[in-house]
């Protein structure tokens, strides 16, 4: 089982509209709502793919009924932590005249120190039966910087394989406890590290004690940091659609192919097919199963030399 904690859950929400014009009144084509936030996006990836899954995370009181009624109707197993206040909501513009998608995420409710802690005891208990553990999508406003690293801490010592794809201290913090991959997409590993170059931070990271750095470079593909290697993956063309659940799509490769001890350049050809298929879709989360089989073998993966990749 790949357990997913989210610990910041959302409602997504996706309008369609002809196309966006800042400072105008639109007309929405299509609306869909459906349970989000990084974790949960991941394991509907996972589940598509036939992984069993697990989905932890705090969820707002006020709309944790219809969030799991649709976490249920999808057949994904979950047990969502209940917050004071309600589920933020992730709102997604998609332009249908160039697929362009533009995102308007709410910060979420705070989670006291207790529930957190509760958190913490859930994934204890069932990392016994766990192939890998993925921490995933923004964190509550005041979370405290070392909670994603105390997950971390947990995993490591049952042996069970993490996977951290969050921003700020937590990533840091998350690195230095043991993470086995840590993901981001380049702009947010530059913040984080506060380097200016892409290679220096993943090198950062590493130093501190991840095992592997992947990070996305939107259109480009992805390129990971690996103690075996330096890889880089990019897709054969442009794909146009809405991104908002690639990089989702990406981590659930990427977990994937860890459970299956694949190695690296497969691991990265995956993400990069899984997530160009997932563009393909109105919603994240989703992803076509016959895109993704037609991409995988049309991915150029290449070893990178990369200075000082050696720590």
């Amino acid at each position: 089982m790949i357990l997913t904690v989210t610990p910041n859950v959302a409602l997504d929400i996706t309008y369609r509209v002809d196309q966006l014009t800042p400072g105008s009144s639109h007309r929405v084509r299509g609306v869909q709502e459906r349970a989000g936030g990084g974790g949960i996006n991941v394991a509907r990836v996972l589940h598509g793919l036939g992984h069993g899954t697990m989905i932890l995370g705090f969820v707002g009181s006020t709309t944790a009924a219809a969030l799991t009624t649709d976490l249920a109707q999808g057949g994904l197993v979950h047990e969502l932590i209940s917050v004071e206040g309600p589920t933020r909501r992730s709102v997604a513009v998609v332009d249908s005249s160039n697929g362009a998608a533009t995102l308007f995420n709410e910060p979420g409710p705070r989670v006291p120190a207790a529930i957190w802690e509760d958190l913490e005891a859930k994934v204890a208990a069932r990392l016994p039966e766990t192939t890998a553990l993925v921490v995933s999508g923004s964190l509550p406003p005041d979370t405290d910087d070392d909670a994603c690293a105390r997950l971390v801490r947990l995993a490591v010592a049952h042996g069970v394989t993490v996977l951290v794809d969050t921003v700020g201290e937590n990533v840091l913090r998350a690195a230095a406890a043991g993470a086995d991959i840590v993901k981001a997409n380049s702009s947010e590993l530059l913040d984080t590290t506060g380097r200016s170059d892409v290679t220096a931070a993943a090198m950062t990271l590493r130093r501190r004690g991840a095992t592997a750095v992947v990070a996305s470079l939107g259109e480009a593909g992805m390129i990971a940091w690996t103690p075996g290697g330096c890889w880089r993956a990019a897709p054969p063309a442009r794909v146009v659609g809405n991104p908002t659940g690639a990089g989702d799509a990406a981590t659930a490769a990427l977990v994937g192919g860890a459970v299956a001890g694949a190695p690296w350049p497969d691991r990265l050809r995956d993400a990069v097919a899984l997530s160009a298929a997932a563009v393909l879709q109105p919603t994240a989360g989703s992803f076509d199963m016959d895109h993704y089989r037609e991409f995988v073998p049309r991915i150029v993966v290449e070893e990178h030399h990369a200075p000082g990749l050696d720590r």
